[in-house]
């Protein structure tokens, strides 16, 4: 597998998974991903765009489709997919998500992306631990976040397998629990903040189904769906 960079892994490529609501998605995710890619040396990163958070109110949550084309728009010529795969695959949360992707695609690597906002939380993910033990973690750093991830439960458990992103790429090895803390110049746009911008952005990527990107199958919005 040929990684964007022009090197090659040979143990299969090694993907990077940020999942989210994608309410809508924006640059930031987009600078999150990119940075992420050349620190941990990543062949590509999967935009995992929720139907439906779990610890996230429906309200407000705009059309799958529209999530999907935004994502779509702000991913355009880099090396990231974007993806509702949990709909195919039938899961909800994402330790089940993790899962399923593992065992379809077995050749490949995973690691899963966050902020530190969601680690300050990561604690009320469902089977949080077993998350951590399926595949390496990676948190990026988010304005004003720091203090509670630090703080939280989690991370109590998570610090004794802290690896540097140096070490992390040359230990040879791809196991977990594995913790890397990955800092750079913090971007504060929010899906929040363009929501209370512009509360009618999804009008502007509505259309025919959008094409997943993993799976190569239309996107077919159901009514059961937040936002639909």
């Amino acid at each position: 597998m040929l990684k964007h960079g022009g090197r090659r892994h040979r143990d299969g490529p090694l993907t990077g998974l940020l999942g989210g609501s994608f309410n809508p998605a924006h640059a930031g995710h987009r600078r999150i991903s990119l940075f992420t890619l050349d620190a941990i040396d990543l062949d590509e990163v999967w935009w995992l765009v929720s139907p439906g958070n779990p610890l996230k109110s429906a309200k407000g949550m705009a059309p799958l489709g529209a999530r999907v084309r935004s994502a779509r728009q702000q991913s355009r010529r880099a090396p990231i997919k974007v993806t509702a795969i949990e709909r195919e695959l039938g899961t909800r949360y994402t330790v089940d998500t993790l899962r399923a992707l593992k065992r379809r695609f077995p050749r490949r690597r995973f690691m899963w992306l966050m902020g530190s906002d969601n680690l300050a939380q990561f604690h009320r993910w469902k089977s949080w631990r077993a998350i951590a033990r399926e595949m390496p973690i990676a948190v990026i750093a988010r304005p004003g976040y720091d203090t509670d991830a630090l703080a939280s439960p989690a991370m109590a458990w998570l610090r004794r397998y802290r690896l540097s992103a140096a070490r992390f790429r040359n230990r040879g090895e791809w196991s977990a629990p594995a913790l890397i803390e990955l800092r750079f110049d913090p971007d504060p746009r929010s899906a929040t903040q363009l929501r209370e911008q512009d509360p009618h952005w999804a009008d502007g990527f509505s259309g025919a189904p959008p094409r997943d990107e993993v799976t190569h199958s239309l996107i077919h919005v159901s009514h059961r769906e937040p936002g639909a």
